[in-house]
């Protein structure tokens, strides 16, 4: 089997999963060469064919060059991320399906929130394919409400640098770097990911501030960059909270990153979640996120009510705050029980190497 998967970039975060996929098929690989600010990939990681294409953008749309004439290359599989916005895609689809080869989406699929003519555009689109491989639970269900096959629908999740991940985690120990910083012994929420617009941090200040007042007192620490940064640091002092917030900055290092999410009591990601979900329940930290799943990214699935997390009403910062408040009391004394549910969500859904099992049933490898 000679299989090409096409993707839009080689994110870092995924070449854990795309080495294993190098390790096992025979496969070639084509990327996009830019998506946002995401880090790329080392290609020398990988020993199978890499090529980069060119991702050009018309408004929304976008077009991969040199993939199309791959349709009649001696391909037998195609793996491409599902976006029915990328129009290359769909020339592709369409001729590899004519010339009676198999075709796969990688997707999010369904969010929930289509309007009538993006539903038909989609429901095209994913119906052409010979199967569907979808990031969660719940996109697969929105979609066999909207008619299509159970079978030809597959949950893989998504995952990180698993293999290093673990091999951190194994060296974990309880350590004083929220006590050692803020001189206190309250618990420590956290947040680690871009400070953006999007992820309504305010929303976490906001929620400190009516936790203070009724005498829940807890330390906040942001790690990463942004352009909310500023405005931020702004809100901290006009809330009077300068001894309870630490602005960390951006880290790269796993290590120190391990150890911050291991020793924490909570992530909190007020806007849609994503992968940060992933990156903290890896080294056993909780998370609270919002609870309108249309709005949300597929890793809120990780979040299973009081177990590795829980969940508020969206945009509302009053019970924004009495979600920590009831998960600090009911959860502070039970961390490491927390820490393990945590782990056994990632280490049996949202890793790489359960991913390639259910791509190798997929495709019948």
């Amino acid at each position: 089997m000679k299989i090409a998967l096409i993707y839009n970039f080689a994110q870092h975060y995924r070449t854990n999963i795309f080495q294993l996929i190098d390790k096992t098929f025979n496969c070639d690989f084509v990327f996009g060469d830019r998506y946002l600010d995401v880090m790329k990939m080392d290609y020398q990681l990988l020993h199978g064919k890499v090529t980069e294409v060119k991702n050009i953008k018309f408004g929304p749309l976008i077009w991969q060059t040199k993939t199309v004439k791959l349709a009649w290359a001696n391909y037998d599989t195609f793996i491409m991320l599902g976006e029915p916005m990328c129009i290359s895609s769909w020339f592709i689809l369409i001729l590899s399906r004519v010339l009676g080869k198999r075709f796969y989406f990688w997707t999010h699929g369904w969010y929930g929130r289509e309007g009538w003519t993006k539903r038909l555009i989609k429901k095209i689109y994913f119906g052409l394919a010979t199967g569907v491989m979808l990031y969660g639970e719940y996109a697969r269900q929105l979609m066999i409400k909207q008619g299509f096959r159970p079978e030809k629908l597959t949950v893989i999740h998504n995952s990180l640098a698993y293999d290093t991940q673990i091999t951190l985690r194994n060296e974990l120990r309880d350590s004083s770097s929220f006590c050692n910083h803020f001189g206190n012994t309250y618990p420590t929420i956290i947040f680690i990911g871009r400070l953006t617009e999007v992820k309504k941090l305010d929303q976490i200040l906001l929620a400190q501030s009516i936790c203070k007042e009724k005498g829940c007192l807890f330390n906040v620490t942001f790690i990463g960059e942004g352009t909310m940064e500023t405005a931020l640091m702004k809100l901290t002092k006009e809330l009077g909270l300068q001894n309870l917030v630490w602005f960390y900055g951006p880290s790269y290092d796993e290590k120190k990153l391990s150890q911050l999410l291991y020793d924490a009591d909570l992530c909190v990601a007020p806007g849609n979640i994503g992968l940060t979900a992933i990156h903290a329940m890896s080294f056993g930290c909780p998370c609270i996120s919002h609870n309108d799943f249309k709005w949300q990214m597929p890793e809120f699935e990780a979040i299973q009510e009081n177990i590795t997390g829980t969940f508020f009403e969206r945009d509302n910062v009053e019970d924004l705050a009495r979600a920590i408040m009831q998960w600090l009391d009911i959860h502070r004394n039970d961390r490491e029980q927390v820490r393990k549910a945590c782990f056994r969500e990632i280490d049996e859904k949202w890793n790489p190497h359960r991913q390639l099992e259910i791509i190798k049933k997929v495709i019948g490898a």
